[in-house]
């Protein structure tokens, strides 16, 4: 597998190309209809800007919508206070940035909010468009460090956790077989996979001994007959298509019968000795991050320390 580092960085850079939207989600919310308006006009050409005349119908879009990179409040609203409304947010979306608007001093709830990391900054009234494009600007810049910040510490803890579970599966397993379906199904779960398959390969052909993993029940097993799995085989390097449907693969039937429109394939293999292949499949584009496909060539090597192993254990016995 040691060829497969090139293959890796060839991947990463031609085919996980699928950019996320350009146009980062903001709320903003005020019970004056000409400030809202306001505030949707100046920020609209930089934000996908959702608007909310109060705390209650703001906390109905976020509900639907998710999470948002920017939020602005006005402060004082009938049915909510500004930072009442801000506080509601803060469990579910941790890492969204919050902006008061206040035209006085309301001060104790200002300071209590900024304190408890409820508020980012707080902006007088009336307030200046240009200034207060920079303070949201910065906010963005912030919520997207904190974003990636997180995202890669959720990433190392499922990866420790994958690449834990392929150990204690090889200490117990009694055979080759008996490892295939939980590191499929860790695999799969761990990569957010519609299907994964791990299926055991001799003298370079694809045997019927395998592990499937399916987040929608039942799957049909087709590598080999997959172009993608035969390269893979042929080569020992990870082979990949993470956008069908701009792909010479969109011409595969079993791609369209499964509506698959991403597709993983990894070798196995131990001493340049071919053991088994890895599937990964999504059912909509994907995009993997240099970690994840680092992730998969340790998982690769792992999983054949593994199946050696317990190939090893079972003739001994």
């Amino acid at each position: 597998m040691d060829q497969a580092i090139p293959e890796l960085n060839n991947i990463s850079h031609s085919l996980t190309n699928l950019k996320r939207p350009k146009k980062l989600k903001m709320l903003v919310v005020d019970d004056e209809p000409d400030n809202l308006d306001l505030l949707y006009r100046t920020f609209r050409r930089d934000f996908q800007v959702l608007r909310a005349e109060s705390g209650v119908v703001a906390l109905e879009i976020l509900q639907t919508e998710g999470e948002v990179a920017v939020i602005i409040s006005d402060q004082r609203m009938p049915e909510m206070k500004g930072t009442e409304f801000l506080s509601k947010t803060v469990p579910q979306f941790p890492n969204t940035m919050r902006i008061i608007l206040t035209g006085f001093t309301d001060v104790e709830d200002l300071v209590e909010a900024i304190n408890s990391g409820q508020v980012y900054k707080y902006i007088t009234k009336p307030w200046d468009p240009n200034e207060l494009k920079v303070v949201v600007q910065r906010a963005a810049e912030t919520y997207e460090l904190l974003k990636q910040r997180t995202e890669e510490l959720h990433r190392a803890q499922a990866q420790t956790s994958l690449l834990s579970a392929i150990v204690q599966v090889a200490q117990f397993a009694t055979s080759p077989a008996a490892c295939l379906q939980p590191i499929a199904t860790a695999l799969g779960e761990n990569f957010g996979a519609d299907g994964c398959i791990l299926q055991l390969v001799e003298k370079n052909l694809l045997t019927a001994t395998q592990g499937v993993y399916s987040a929608a029940g039942e799957m049909n097993n087709w590598l080999a007959q997959d172009p993608l799995t035969q390269q893979a085989i042929a080569t020992q390097t990870i082979q990949a298509a993470l956008n069908v449907s701009l792909s010479h693969l969109a011409q595969v039937q079993h791609y369209a019968d499964g509506r698959i429109q991403a597709h993983l394939v990894a070798p196995i293999a131990f001493q340049d000795e071919l053991q088994a292949v890895l599937s990964l499949q999504w059912k909509q584009p994907h995009t993997l991050q240099e970690d994840e496909l680092s992730l998969i060539h340790l998982s690769a090597q792992q999983i054949s320390l593994a199946l050696t192993c317990t190939r090893f254990c079972r003739a001994a016995v």
